[in-house]
């Protein structure tokens, strides 16, 4: 990193009426961040226009800050727009003794037209208050105004610590802080390398501020590179620093580290509390090691460390994503027990899980419960049994529920929207998705990729390939980039309608844009090839995905049996199955069924019933389409053999 610069360019050819905000000397020793012993007073500015009348004295910053005092803002506030930047300047120094006061006439003076010097006087001003709210507040709104660099910024707070002689270096904790909270984590790091450079130590819940936002950007690495430095520098770290690192490292899925670390803290004689427990439990669960989890939860309860909602939440939601809905209930179950209030959260991962599984039933019962224990049913938990009864096909359960929402004075939320469009859309319902989608404009909510990856999908399901494309034009020109899956959605709706040459040109348009295709893009392709009967492109096509490092799976070679198969190309379809058998992928029901149906086609009846025979064998149940295809093969096997007996 370059050294730092104490003075750059904007600093020494600062021009402003006020002669002088610090005397050169002091700018140009290399004791910047000394402390005074008494404040330095500004010169006054000379401006004739700031006359009340020809009889009345000058504005002054004396006469401003008396008004200030006396709270008389509409005078303050009328003179504004004719206040120069170091006039305002003058008066805040006035009452920097009184940091309340300056900071509500630093609103009255419009804080957004001053210069950044001003702006961060006042700041520095502000930041002798008790509370750090006022100080982040302005610090946020120059950040995001990108009138400065955050070094800039940093060596203008420093003039300002120098004026008002103070030793805190609290300042550049709270511009940390301010881009902590903005998310922006590459310029907190920078402020506090500036402060190393000069010999200043962050405080410890500046550096947690750091660590937590690198968790929350997943940016490990950093947060590893800062806890080196924060040891170098010598910062203790508190109970919330440890805890943090655990968290990182479960992240990383170190789950043993994590442990080694909490024995770590321990031996330095800081005490682990229940979220040092808890976030190595949700370490253990979102790894599906339960055991594990359990065995933390033993060493917890052990400890005295009583067990809270999110432990048994994050068990919970663990078993229910490994579909073991008995043991999560019993977990549930055994959280009341034992006193703990469920949250709407916990209720919601148990109705989503059952949903999943397609026990409305058992959903419904959780959802009645809440409703009994007085926990308020969330937007989510309407969303996730919206989606159930949709895709369960029940239209009118589902609109009762939206009504329900609605006379409850809840709103609804994009998901929602989206829930209640992708269920239309699946029913072929084109004309009540658009309606639902225009009502999502008119209350403000900006319809996403998931909302037109739908609307497509209903349009070419109603062969209404000409609006789809139309869509798909103005999504772009709204700005919104296609997915795999939109792409996906259109190309298989150009396919099914036989417009296989305008599904080619959207997989070149998907290279333009760089989106890479998949499986279900090139399987979309293959299945259009064949249903034109031109297997030898669909096999063209396997070698091209395999080309692009794309593994074909059980439907790309299901589809090119399929159409060797409905071609009557048997050799070349048992050649495909065996091809997929040497990779590892399983005959499917679709694949028997290709095979027999080809088979019969081609009067080789007899090779079918081996076929049905070898199926059952292997557990694969026949469906109407299997036994179709061999009563139909036998008809023909039999009016062939009709036409063959002299009469």
């Amino acid at each position: 990193m370059k050294p730092y610069k104490v003075l750059d360019s904007q600093i020494l050819n600062y021009r402003h009426p006020l002669k002088t905000v610090i005397p050169v000397k002091h700018l140009l020793s290399s004791a910047l961040f000394s402390s005074k012993s008494q404040p330095e007073a500004p010169q006054q500015p000379q401006d004739p226009s700031l006359y009340i009348s020809q009889n009345q004295p000058p504005i002054t910053s004396e006469l401003l800050a008396d008004k200030a005092r006396s709270s008389q803002w509409h005078f303050i506030k009328h003179l504004a727009p004719k206040l120069s930047s170091s006039l305002i300047s003058a008066t805040l120094f006035d009452l920097y003794k009184t940091p309340e006061l300056a900071i509500r006439f630093t609103t009255h003076v419009e804080f957004d037209r001053l210069d950044i010097r001003t702006r961060c006087f006042a700041i520095a001003i502000a930041s002798r208050t008790s509370s750090p709210n006022p100080s982040l507040q302005l610090l946020r709104r120059i950040i995001s105004s990108g009138v400065a660099t955050v070094r800039v910024i940093f060596d203008e707070l420093a003039l300002s610590r120098e004026r008002l002689a103070t030793k805190s270096s609290i300042l550049f904790d709270y511009l940390i802080r301010a881009c902590c909270q903005l998310k922006r984590a590459d310029e907190a790091a920078e402020c506090f390398y500036m402060m190393k450079e000069k010999g200043l130590v962050p405080k410890i819940e500046t550096c947690n501020d750091m660590l937590s936002l690198f968790l929350k950007l997943n940016r490990n690495e950093s947060a590893w590179v800062l806890y080196a430095e924060m040891f170098r520098m010598k910062v203790k770290s508190t109970l919330h620093t440890y805890n943090i690192m655990i968290n990182v490292l479960c992240k990383e899925g170190k789950l043993k580290k994590a442990k080694e670390f909490l024995v770590f803290m321990e031996s330095l004689g800081v005490k682990p509390n229940v979220v040092t427990y808890n976030t190595i439990i949700h370490g253990y669960c979102s790894k599906g090691r339960y055991e594990g989890a359990r065995l933390v939860l033993n060493a917890m309860v052990a400890k005295g460390i009583e067990p809270d909602s999110y432990t048994y939440g994050s068990l919970i939601s663990g078993m229910c994503k490994e579909n073991r809905l008995e043991e999560a209930s019993e977990m549930f179950k055994k959280m009341k027990e034992i006193g703990l209030v469920p949250t709407a959260v916990n209720y919601n991962t148990l109705i989503d899980a059952y949903c999943n599984k397609g026990d409305l039933e058992r959903a419904f019962v959780y959802r009645d419960e809440m409703v009994k224990q007085g926990i308020m049913l969330t937007v989510s938990t309407y969303n996730l049994l919206i989606h159930a009864f949709f895709m369960e096909g029940k239209m009118v359960e589902a609109d009762h529920l939206v009504k329900e929402m609605e006379d409850k004075g809840m709103v609804l939320d994009e998901i929602t929207y989206n829930i209640l469009i992708n269920g239309y859309c699946r029913c072929s319902n084109a004309e009540k998705a658009f309606d639902l989608h225009d009502e999502m404009l008119s209350k403000g909510i900006h319809p996403s990729r998931v909302t037109y990856t739908s609307l497509i999908y209903v349009l070419s399901k109603r062969k209404r390939m000409k609006e789809a494309d139309d869509l798909f034009e103005k999504i772009i020109c709204k700005g919104v980039s296609p997915d795999i899956i939109m792409f996906n959605a259109l190309i298989d709706g150009h396919c099914v309608n036989g417009n296989t040459e305008r599904a080619f040109s959207l997989l070149k348009e998907m290279d333009k844009m760089r989106v890479s295709p998949d499986e279900v893009t090139y399987n979309t392709l293959m299945q259009g090839h064949c249903r034109e009967g031109r297997v030898e492109e669909a096999r063209n096509l396997l070698d091209e995905m395999k080309g692009r490092g794309i593994k074909p799976d059980h439907i790309s070679y299901n589809t090119l049996i399929s159409g060797y198969s409905r071609r009557g190309d048997m050799k070349d379809a048992f050649k495909v199955r065996d091809e997929m058998l040497s990779l590892g992928f399983n005959p499917t029901l679709l694949t028997y069924n290709a095979l027999i149906q080809g088979l019969c086609k081609n009067h080789e009846g007899d090779v079918a019933e081996e076929l049905l025979q070898e199926m059952v064998s292997k557990g694969i149940t026949p469906d109407d389409s299997t036994y179709y295809a061999l009563i139909e093969g036998m008809g023909k096997v039999n009016h062939a053999a009709e036409g063959s007996n002299p009469p």
